[in-house]
């Protein structure tokens, strides 16, 4: 996907000046965070885009610190009933950019853990916290970091050019950023374990039928399905919508009595909303219901 949406209302800090966006810019002149993670709200449904394509939108810290405050600004405007997230040029995201680190040697026992834990996994615990419905709109290779940011979301559309990389295993690293979280609980631990041990590309067409992948579509196609799929969802019952993806989230965690427990308390809770309150009043008089996402 080339190209993001126009914006119907910008991002509150668009207009806040940036540090450049990582070790490979600093040779040019400085380069706006806004820019480079990219945000518009259109009918509801929140755009955001990485866009460096030049670095197949590997990820920076800088960059990662935006997207965290992009989905908590998300999860917390009423106005705001879907997000997609997408990126520009042929890749999705190549993972973390790690030049500009510190060398090895340099490193405290603890550095590495503390980095992963505030850094990865804060990442893709904004996207699977966010009370919206997160859409990834896979358009390129989506590998390391950026593959499991792409299974953090609720759904995924790929182009058919698209490949997923569990690319940690030829770099001598463990998997990080919620990884083995993920993967076992999307397709369970032996194909899990398939594709982090070998590290091989897969295929946007196998990605489907693992069961990563909700739908592959033409690159030219991704943006619009993309957009069909998040103005629906917009047009829900977004309250309804949050609760369910917390059980879902969670259910794989808990023993039944917990998940049953935490559903009827998620249907008292929903029962106070006025989209509950319209659903039933729609049913009962045989018309179309209109949600308000309130």
């Amino acid at each position: 996907m080339s190209d993001s949406p126009r914006a119907s209302r910008e991002s509150p800090d668009s207009s806040r000046s940036s540090r450049s966006a990582g070790p490979d810019q600093r040779s040019g002149p400085e380069i706006s965070l806004e820019s480079l993670v990219r945000h518009a709200t259109d009918n509801q449904v929140a755009w955001i885009t990485l866009n460096r394509p030049e670095a197949m939108n590997a990820i920076t810290s800088d960059q990662r610190e935006r997207l965290i405050q992009l989905f908590s600004e998300a999860s917390a405007d009423p106005d705001v009933r879907a997000v997609v997230l997408t990126a520009t040029g042929r890749g999705f995201c190549a993972g973390a950019d790690l030049r500009g680190g510190p060398p090895a040697a340099e490193r405290v026992a603890g550095d590495v853990a503390r980095v992963i834990r505030l850094g990865a996994q804060r990442l893709i615990a904004a996207v699977l916290d966010c009370e919206k419905p997160v859409i990834a709109a896979v358009n390129g290779t989506a590998a390391g970091i950026g593959a499991h940011l792409a299974f953090a979301c609720d759904l995924v559309i790929a182009a058919e050019p698209a490949r997923f990389v569990e690319v940690f295993v030829r770099r001598g690293l463990v998997p990080d950023g919620g990884g083995a979280y993920l993967l076992p609980r999307l397709i369970g631990p032996q194909r899990a374990k398939e594709l982090m041990f070998f590290g091989d590309a897969l295929s946007a067409a196998d990605a489907e039928r693992l069961g990563l992948v909700n739908r592959v579509v033409p690159t030219e196609e991704l943006e619009k399905t993309a957009r069909e799929w998040a103005e629906r969802l917009a047009a829900g019952p977004t309250r309804a919508l949050a609760l369910t993806k917390q059980l879902v989230n969670a259910s794989l965690d808990v023993d039944r009595a917990t998940a049953f427990a935490a559903e009827a308390a998620a249907q008292e809770i929903n029962m106070t909303t006025a989209d509950a309150k319209e659903g039933v009043a729609a049913f009962v008089e045989r018309r179309g219901a209109e949600f308000r996402g309130r």
